[in-house]
């Protein structure tokens, strides 16, 4: 994939794109702003964003104001977020109307080299990859929704809003496929989402819970 780094740490940009380069993909960027970001996304279109959350000049969130005006603006550009912190409203609005090809990790992630480049794969792939501890904390902000599903059935949906597949959630929660489709079918029904036509009843169910 052609990927464009934005990380104002020298150290873990270099770090990142070596990386990167190693594994087989061209980083055809490798920049320390938002401004920076902007202007090589559009001189480069990119497959795959991956950025900061909190860069200069004010350290605090003009990496995933970029982020999310990349998302608008060049939708079949992916974004993947690194941040320290679980910052909730941004990460909410980053799913926007789009969940696909976007993802959103805790920069302890990215120590866990396969955790993240299983991530990029994924949302450069136009799926999902959100940190298990970010879709913690969006989920825990809509309680009283919640209160209509399982213990299960929630732990699917976090599962979806992570980006798995049916598979990988079967897998992970050591369950059958089959067990899975039937879970995800309930939140669909209690979600009111069964008789939804032109949309995806998945992307719905979790743009309800982190949005809500």
């Amino acid at each position: 994939m052609r990927v464009i780094l934005a990380e104002d740490s020298t150290l873990l940009r270099e770090g990142l794109a070596r990386l990167l380069a190693e594994e087989g993909h061209e980083v055809v960027a490798s920049v320390g702003d938002a401004e920076a970001l902007l202007k090589a996304v559009a001189a480069f279109r990119p497959d795959v964003v991956v950025t900061d959350v909190r860069m200069p000049p004010t350290h605090t969130d003009e990496g995933l104001k970029a982020a999310l005006e990349i998302r608008r603006s060049l939708p079949d550009v992916a974004v993947l977020v690194l941040s320290q912190y679980v910052e909730q409203r941004y990460a909410a609005d980053l799913l926007g109307e789009h969940a696909g090809g976007v993802g959103y990790l805790l920069k302890d992630r990215v120590m866990q080299v396969e955790e993240f480049l299983d991530a990029l794969r994924r949302v450069g792939a136009g799926g999902a990859a959100f940190d298990p501890e970010v879709v913690r904390r969006l989920l825990a902000r809509t309680e009283h929704p919640l209160d209509v599903l399982t213990e299960r059935e929630r732990e699917v949906l976090a599962r979806m809003a992570e980006g798995h597949t049916n598979n990988a959630i079967a897998a992970k929660l050591h369950v059958s496929r089959s067990a899975v489709e039937k879970h995800a079918n309930s939140i669909f029904d209690k979600l009111g989402l069964s008789d939804v036509d032109g949309y995806s009843r998945r992307v719905l169910a979790i743009l309800r819970y982190l949005r809500s």
